[in-house]
């Protein structure tokens, strides 16, 4: 199992996506492919070695920018990292790539270069949310910004499949993000989408609010890419809020370290759940082949988490089961 990954994606590349790369290759017993500008990444290998002997390097000029337009991005920088790492796994010379680069640009590359599962009209984003008991895997969170009914039904089969085979759930209870329980309510787009969920191949609990994407009552959370990703991004904002206010009033009252360093164990199990770097990257599931998104701030943890996902996902067939279970 070969791994592609975009060395040159994200806000810390490339020094943080080489040394999560080694970190996977050492830890998970995984091969890397870095993809990106060699006379960048070879002295990074000898900063961060000594270099596993499944690593190696294939040279890429070019590189898609953060604030690129994705259409405009793709099409004539070829040479790119990202569309190189997209012809490898096209090619069969890897088994799953990963990007922390431009997401509108890494789903733009994936769906072009790798094609559709046949039976999916749009590929989806599928984080993993911390809750209650366990995770909720919300999708879309940022793939698709326009929404249709029958693009969430086939999210919530891809999200069902993805949280049986990776999360090891039984019969994934999956719920569709609305403004209200009953069904009836919400804009054209859920209300259409709710019968279309209930005669889908899933255990449908119905409609759902923001609470339940924590409380546990869902192990999928259905919605379109544009409320995902803002669903996403308010939660990342919060936790580190939370965490920040708390430091801040520990800090502000000398009284309050005593009892908070008692606690630190504890703050530091809350940090590792609500932190997206324990978790690696999220599969744009869809698309014929294992592909991984990374937030733009992966640093090295999170690069290597993201990698070992990929690796779950290849050893678990999850492109196969969708391919399956769609047809």
């Amino acid at each position: 199992m070969k791994i592609a990954v975009d060395a040159m994606g994200g806000d810390l590349a490339p020094a943080a996506v080489v040394e999560g790369a080694l970190r996977a290759a050492r830890d998970y017993q995984l091969d890397v492919i870095l993809v990106g500008r060699t006379a960048q990444i070879a002295p990074l290998l000898e900063q961060f070695g000594p270099v596993p002997s499944g690593v190696e390097v294939v040279d890429a000029p070019d590189v898609v920018e953060m604030h690129d337009e994705p259409a405009q991005a793709v099409r004539p920088k070829k040479g790119a990292s990202l569309v190189v790492c997209a012809d490898l796994l096209r090619e069969g010379r890897a088994s799953a790539m990963f990007s922390a680069g431009n997401t509108g640009a890494a789903v733009a590359v994936a769906t072009l270069r790798l094609g559709r599962i046949p039976g999916i009209d749009r590929p989806a984003i599928a984080s993993l949310l911390p809750n209650m008991t366990g995770l909720t895997v919300l999708l879309d969170a940022g793939a698709t910004k326009d929404g249709e009914a029958h693009f969430l039904q086939q999210n919530a089969v891809m999200g069902s499949i993805y949280a049986h085979e990776l999360l090891g759930i039984e019969k994934p209870r999956v719920g569709l993000m609305n403004i209200g329980e009953e069904e009836g309510k919400g804009n054209r787009l859920v209300r259409e989408a709710y019968p279309l969920l209930q005669s889908a191949p899933i255990h449908f609990v119905g409609n759902i609010e923001g609470p339940d994407l924590f409380n546990g009552r869902v192990d999928v959370a259905v919605c379109d890419g544009f409320t995902g990703n803002i669903i996403l991004k308010v939660g990342e904002g919060v936790a580190e809020f939370i965490l920040n206010l708390i430091r801040a009033e520990v800090n502000a009252q000398p009284l309050l370290k005593i009892p908070a360093g008692m606690l630190k164990p504890a703050f530091g199990r809350i940090k590792r759940r609500t932190d997206y770097g324990e978790r690696g990257g999220a599969p744009l599931l869809g698309v014929n082949g294992v592909c991984i998104i990374g937030h733009g701030r992966s640093n090295a943890v999170a690069v290597a988490n993201a990698i070992r996902t990929a690796g779950e996902a290849v050893r678990h067939g999850i492109i196969e089961k969708i391919r399956e279970r769609v047809a």
